[in-house]
């Protein structure tokens, strides 16, 4: 599928760290999202899992050798029905390194994102993230690299945010598109902004214009309509959705959200079925009930205090008997240390991606 095909009039959901694992990006794709990120996957831990074949589960997932307990090994986890929509996103900073880390996963994605916004420290201090605003010959290195070395049909996308002038995004912009991405991704904030500070949809637009590629707008879309007017303010050609889609993921059905706890019972729903992290599953939870009720409370209490999901289960009324419902087998989930053994869980090697 060719990149005007691939992004033309789409509503996707923005990367976001600790948000955007598996049930996050499956649910917000049944409620209509067309394109889900997953979040930050830094390379260096890339670099170095186990792509498992689960087929206890049914799914794809990226296991950490050091890992110590189960429910920090899978570091990144996808299923074949995600595939044609998902985009991984990569924070790196080195180009050899990112070429490495994508091949671990190119054939389980639709495309390789680049972070080239994230203003936090955890990504600039190793050089990814906003770091690589300033860094022309690096993102061309980066790009170009993915660009030469990926499968044709992969795409190869990066996002970034404003540089401090208008002149300075739009030279940068066009560094991107020589590279020959697919689009990229602009987030109409300065690296100081804070989330609170409106987007500049205005500037957006001056970057779309200066550009042939497919460009994805981001940047103050709660509401389903918001899609299709960032689109139009900007001249995009999609628009994706971060914070909006955290508190509530049927922000991307047509007909509207469905209320809050509705929504969270359906989240829940997606990491019981399929045995998710515990640590992540009161993430998710914590995120949408801050927006909502608030943690404060006797249920933010009780949630807090979970040791395992049929806790989180009891604590939101939803039956037990959903825990492990997509399980195919009676496998255990594949923590490293039982993957070696484990003839119906197939680790391979790089030579075979």
């Amino acid at each position: 599928m060719d990149a005007w095909e691939f992004y033309k009039g789409k509503n996707i959901l923005a990367p976001m760290v600790r948000v955007n694992t598996m049930p996050t990006r499956l649910l917000a794709a049944e409620y209509g999202a067309d394109i889900v990120y997953s979040e930050e996957l830094i390379d260096r831990k890339m670099m170095k899992v186990k792509r498992v074949e689960n087929t206890a589960w049914g799914t794809v997932d990226f296991i950490d050798p050091d890992a110590t307990n189960d429910d920090t090994a899978v570091v990144f986890q996808t299923t074949p029905e995600e595939k044609n929509r998902l985009v991984m996103q990569l924070g790196t900073g080195d180009a050899t390194r990112a070429l490495q880390s994508a091949m671990v996963a190119v054939n389980d994605v639709a495309a390789i994102d680049i972070n080239m916004g994230c203003p936090l420290k955890f990504s600039t201090a190793s050089g990814a993230g906003s770091a690589l605003l300033k860094k022309p010959e690096t993102v061309h290195d980066i790009l170009t690299t993915l660009r030469r070395n990926l499968p044709a049909e992969t795409h190869v996308t990066c996002k970034i945010r404003l540089l401090e002038t208008i002149e300075q995004t739009v030279e940068l912009a066009r560094v991107i598109e020589k590279c020959g991405v697919s689009a990229f991704g602009v987030h109409g904030r300065y690296v100081g902004q804070r989330p609170r500070d409106a987007a500049h949809w205005d500037k957006i637009k001056q970057v779309v214009e200066s550009v042939s590629c497919p460009v994805i707008a981001n940047g103050d879309v709660f509401e389903y309509s918001d899609f299709e007017k960032i689109r139009a303010e900007t001249g995009a050609a999609a628009a994706m959705c971060g914070r909006g889609a955290m508190w509530n993921q049927s922000i991307f059905r047509k007909e509207g959200v469905i209320p809050p706890r509705d929504n969270l019972n359906s989240l829940l729903t997606k990491c019981f079925e399929w045995n998710h992290s515990l640590k992540n599953t009161k993430y998710l939870t914590r995120e949408i009930l801050i927006k909502s009720t608030g943690l404060e409370n006797e249920e933010g209490w009780a949630l807090n205090k979970s040791k395992s999901l049929a806790d989180v289960a009891g604590v939101f009324n939803i039956p037990e008997n959903v825990i492990g419902r997509k399980r195919v087998s009676n496998l255990k989930r594949p923590c490293e240390d039982l993957v070696e053994n484990d003839e119906n869980v197939r680790v391979k090697s790089s030579s075979e991606q």
